[in-house]
Order: C-alpha cells, then sequence, then structure tokens
C-alpha cells in the first residue's frame, strides 16, 4: 500500500509539467501559472495550517525559507524553464539538486562525504552534458538552462531547510511545514506575479496539447489537485513508511514520468543521446542521495514534503535523500 502511494505521488507530481506547459503555450505567464498553482493548492490546505498554526511562533524563520526556496523558488523557476525547454529536460536538470546538496554538505558543512556520492555526482553532471548536448553548442535554450538550474538550487535550500527542521526536540509536521510554505510562497508571488493583471479569460477557453483541445480550467484542476494537493499528502503518508533507498528510487520515477508523459502528450521528442544522459542524470541523482556519510549517523530519517519533486533528508546529513515525494517541484 505505502509503494502504490508513493508511485501515485510520483505520477501526480509528474504530471505538473505537462499540463502547465500548454497554459503558458495559450498565453499565461509563466509566473502566473505558478501563482495558480500555489494559490489554489493554499486554499485547500488553509484547514491544516490553522491546524498547525503553532509553527508560525515556533518555527518563523524556517517556514519563510520554506515557502520562499521550496515553494516560490522551485516552482516559479521550473515552469519559467518550460517555456523555453522540454519538460523532460527542464526536470533532468532540476535532478541535479542531490548532487548539489553534497556540495552543501562537503564544502559548506565541512561533512565527509563517501566515495559513491561522489561518483553519483560525477555521472550527474556527465549525464546533464548529454542531455543539453553541450557538443553541438548548446543546443537547449541558455536562459532556459539557466531557469532550471535555477530550480535545482532552490531545491538544495528545500533540502538544507528540511534538516534544520528536524533538529533536536522540537520537530515540526511536515504537513504543516507544507500547508504555510504554500500560504508563504503565495504571498511572496503574489507580489511577484501580479495576477490582478494575468489574462483570466485563458482558463475560461481550451488550449492544445499536441493537437487536442483540453478545457484550460480541467489541466488548472489537475495541476492543484492531483499535482500539488494529492501529490503532496499520499507522498508524505507512503514515504514516512518507506526506506529512504526505496524513496530514491520511486523519486527518480518522477522524472521518468514526466518525460514519458510529455512525449506521449506533448509530443515532445528526446534525442537518443538525451535519452541516454538522462538515464546517467538519474542514476547518478540516486547514487548521490542515497550514500550518505557513514559517521556520526543517527537511526532515524525524517521525511520532509517538498515541490515538483518531493525529497526525503536524511535528519543528519542532508544529503538530499527524497521523500515526496518534491517536491516541493516543480
Amino acid at each position: 500500500m505505502s509503494l502504490a502511494l508513493a508511485l501515485l505521488s510520483a505520477v501526480a507530481f509528474g504530471g505538473s509539467g505537462v499540463a502547465a506547459k500548454p497554459l503558458i503555450e495559450a498565453g499565461l505567464e509563466p509566473l502566473h501559472v505558478t501563482w495558480l498553482r500555489v494559490a489554489g493548492a493554499t486554499l485547500v490546505m488553509l484547514p491544516v495550517a490553522w491546524r498547525h498554526r503553532s509553527l508560525v511562533r515556533r518555527r518563523p524563520a524556517l517556514l519563510a525559507g520554506f515557502g520562499l526556496l521550496a515553494v516560490a523558488g522551485v516552482q516559479a523557476c521550473y515552469f519559467a524553464a518550460l517555456s523555453r525547454i522540454p519538460v523532460g529536460v527542464a526536470l533532468l536538470i532540476e535532478y541535479l539538486a542531490p548532487a548539489l546538496v553534497l556540495g552543501w554538505v562537503r564544502f559548506v558543512q565541512k561533512r565527509p562525504v563517501t566515495r559513491a556520492a561522489a561518483i553519483g555526482v560525477v555521472l550527474a553532471v556527465g549525464g546533464l552534458a548529454c542531455v543539453v548536448e553541450v557538443w553541438s553548442g548548446l543546443s537547449i535554450d541558455a536562459l532556459g538552462l539557466a531557469l532550471a538550474l535555477g530550480a535545482a538550487c532552490c531545491q538544495v535550500g528545500y533540502f538544507v531547510l528540511s534538516d534544520h527542521g528536524t533538529d533536536g526536540e522540537d520537530t515540526v509536521d511536515p504537513l504543516g511545514v507544507v500547508a504555510y510554505g504554500l500560504l508563504i510562497g503565495t504571498l511572496v508571488l503574489t507580489v511577484i506575479a501580479r495576477p490582478w493583471g494575468m489574462d483570466w479569460s485563458v482558463l475560461g477557453g481550451t488550449t492544445s496539447m499536441n493537437g487536442t483541445d483540453v478545457p484550460a480550467a480541467l489541466l488548472l484542476a489537475w495541476i492543484v489537485l492531483v499535482a500539488t494537493v494529492l501529490a503532496y499528502l499520499t507522498g508524505v503518508v507512503a514515504i514516512r513508511r518507506l526506506s529512504p533507498q526505496v524513496a530514491g528510487v520511486v523519486a527518480c520515477l518522477e522524472a521518468v514520468i514526466a518525460t514519458v508523459l510529455a512525449w506521449v502528450l506533448l509530443g515532445e521528442h528526446l534525442s537518443p543521446p538525451q535519452i541516454f544522459g538522462g538515464v546517467v542524470v538519474l542514476v547518478g541523482a540516486f547514487i548521490a542521495q542515497s550514500s550518505t556519510p557513514t559517521a556520526g549517523r543517527r537511526e532515524e530519517t525524517t521525511v520532509v514534503a517538498g515541490s515538483p519533486g518531493a525529497v526525503a533528508t536524511d535528519s543528519a546529513d542532508a544529503t538530499g535523500e527524497r521523500e515526496r515525494g518534491e517536491r516541493l517541484p516543480d
């Protein structure tokens, strides 16, 4: 049952980009789509936020950082990247986050990393070179690439903040963190996106999904209810019952699911080198997030939900073992 819920979460998160891209191509700004997703999910999660209202007093810095990076930062960068590069490429680049977390652990926290984790970083970077086809003069849109890398960097902030959220005796309920992260992200994105200037008429019409007309409101409902609320909730419930190793495998499936859905529903075909590179990125990310320092490791692992890809983090080393279940993601 736990594995089934984790797979459902991966499918839900993986479908966010596929549903968002037609809305962007129909005329909505990426920031407006991001705001609609976060604001809609916030409305659904308001009862959870009220239940955990004590978090505002207990951990204000954690909630603010989570809202700014794990919600607003990750999703805004990810959706902006979708307007310029394929869904699969954007998500694969975002999956450099577990490798980047190791850089934080090694050079900022001054803690050792395993040789296997270092190999995972090298594989992930090498796979990224194939995904963007560097030999052809960076055929991927440079700004789109930078935005996807920005999403990966914001994911690093998510991992680090998740680790702080499990320190000491004052641990926090991940559902409360997600609820307030969405609320704070909505407030920030409202100022940045200025939704009052949005072309709301787009939501009343239809969008084209690889030649098929689909109601825009239906895609938005999928993004809010399935790719955000359902994905977070099923991810939290499932990953709490799974080992970090299983969680890492399920997390990697999200990128595969997103790429396949984009191929089938949007007609976004990747070249053979890009497919090979994507596999290498996933393998490297999995090794990086499942290989943790052996010293000073605590027995218990705490799970916190994230954005366009959810992630599980070990409370002792924050090397980026994904929970999401991001993921909180894009």
